[in-house]
């Protein structure tokens, strides 16, 4: 491979026959993963990322001298077998997610604290909601969701028009948004019914997806996730360059030759581990048969705001942390306290060290809202807010915004969205080869697409792809 400055990459043993070289685009764990195993098997690769620092939809906030929080991807449950491999091969940590106490709800003209998360809505309405949801899901082909009967019609429906089909209860129609807000950051308006039935077959199931201790929130990782990317960057050391965004791959008989600001690249293959917003944006010559996305694939849609307090003081007063609300700007809210935090002053249990963290989830429609505000707006807007729902709160210590709707290198979290038509038209063709180019990324994952775990999955299967080239 050729750098910008005539020389290869470094430390990289050399392999007789097939691929002997590859550019990666993008430093997130998909293609960290893919250029980890393909270094292991001898390939000289080159690993290319537009931002200043790895990690992707991963990005990790300081909040305190020693304390870290996830202001993108978080959790993850018992069944990310390929993340917990990673993790234990890095010599990083899980560390549960903590949701003892009693949840908020602000889902109507009076404020309630319950016990647990079911929220004080109509249980038959909502129980209606997730059996109709369990059913359609039953239907996915997961490995193909354009071939599940019925695909058109389904593809052709957005999630919105189809609670205004089935769902009659007031209740019901009130928590759809609400809940797939929290479980893909979607607007109803602009998704497919049929890939929110994928999104949940694909990630485990709708009871797995929502559940926090036996389920896929379970834990989180000790100093934040961001840590994954950093150690495998590391290992792979100055095959990794920051700051170059590719902005055209070309083709011919020998090779491909990646495009930045700072140089060519010359390579084997390109694996193209951005998402798919970002990937089409690219200039590929020649051009694929078909576009990977259209005009109705959307962004998916969150803002992460992070309140830091002296300690997590609403555990005194018996409370998780958790909150869900019918308006925003905060729709709901999590305990994401690092590990160590203790109590606020006065607790019968004792004070721990770190700080208190209440993380805040701004979805759907309401996050472009949201988005558009000045800081000082958001500020006010979110911490009024989180003095309603918990009133012992201080004024915080601090307070972050992570937007990532208007994030030029990620084009939305937690990931793409599929607007109607999108797996029906583009399906076939996310993860499928282009030539000597090769798709990565979590929204190329049939088996926990949107997750971190689906992220690593398609960057392994993307890395066996070139090993078994010709």
């Amino acid at each position: 491979m050729t750098a910008p400055d005539g020389t290869g990459a470094d430390g990289a043993p050399g392999r007789s026959g097939g691929v002997t070289s590859a550019v990666v685009v993008g430093a997130g764990f998909a293609g960290l993963t893919a250029a980890t195993e393909l270094a292991a098997a001898g390939i000289d690769v080159t690993v290319l990322e537009a931002r200043d620092r790895v990690g992707g939809r991963a990005r990790g906030l300081q909040v305190s001298a020693e304390d870290w929080v996830d202001a993108g991807a978080a959790y993850l449950g018992d069944r990310h077998t390929e993340l917990h491999s990673l993790m234990a091969e890095l010599d990083l940590k899980a560390t549960p997610t903590v949701m003892e106490g009693a949840s908020r709800f602000a889902l109507g003209s009076e404020d309630s604290t319950r016990d647990g998360r079911f929220p004080p809505l109509n249980a038959v309405a909502l129980g209606d909601l997730f059996e109709r949801l369990d059913e359609l899901t039953a239907t996915v082909r997961p490995d193909a969701p354009w071939l599940t009967p019925g695909a058109e019609e389904l593809d052709a429906l957005t999630a919105e028009a189809w609670a205004e089909q089935h769902l009659t209860h007031p209740d019901a129609r009130l928590f759809f948004p609400l809940f797939l807000g929290e479980m893909m950051a979607a607007d109803p308006a602009r998704v497919s019914i049929l890939h929110v039935a994928f999104y949940l077959r694909s990630g485990g199931g709708l009871r797995y997806l929502n559940a926090f201790e036996g389920g896929a929130q379970q834990d989180r990782i000790d100093g934040g996730a961001h840590q994954v990317c950093e150690r495998l960057a590391a290992r792979l050391g100055a095959r990794v360059r920051l700051g170059e965004p590719v902005h055209a791959v070309q083709q011919d008989d020998e090779g491909v030759t990646v495009h930045s600001p700072r140089g060519e690249y010359r390579a084997d293959v390109a694996v193209m581990a951005l998402p798919p917003l970002l990937a089409d944006a690219v200039d590929h010559r020649p051009e694929p048969p078909a576009r990977r996305t259209s005009d109705r694939t959307a962004r998916g849609c969150a803002v992460k705001v992070h309140l830091v307090y002296p300690a997590p003081v609403w555990r005194d007063h018996g409370l998780s942390g958790w909150s869900v609300n019918a308006e925003g700007p905060l729709l709901s809210t999590v305990d994401d306290s690092p590990t160590g935090a203790g109590a606020g002053a006065g607790s019968g249990a004792g004070a721990g060290a770190g700080v208190g963290v209440l993380t805040g989830f701004v979805t759907g429609a309401e996050a472009h809202r949201f988005a558009g505000l000045d800081p000082r707006e958001q500020r006010a807007a979110a911490v009024e807010q989180a003095a309603r729902l918990f009133p012992m709160l201080p004024e915080p210590l601090g307070f972050h915004v992570t937007d990532w709707v208007n994030e030029a290198y990620s084009k939305g979290c937690y990931a793409a969205l599929l607007g109607p038509g999108d797996w029906v038209r583009h399906g076939p063709g996310l993860a499928a080869p282009h030539l000597r180019v090769h798709w990565a990324g979590t929204e190329t994952s049939t088996e926990f697409f949107g997750l971190m775990e689906g992220a690593i999955r398609s960057g392994r299967r993307v890395a066996a792809e070139i090993l078994a080239r010709p």
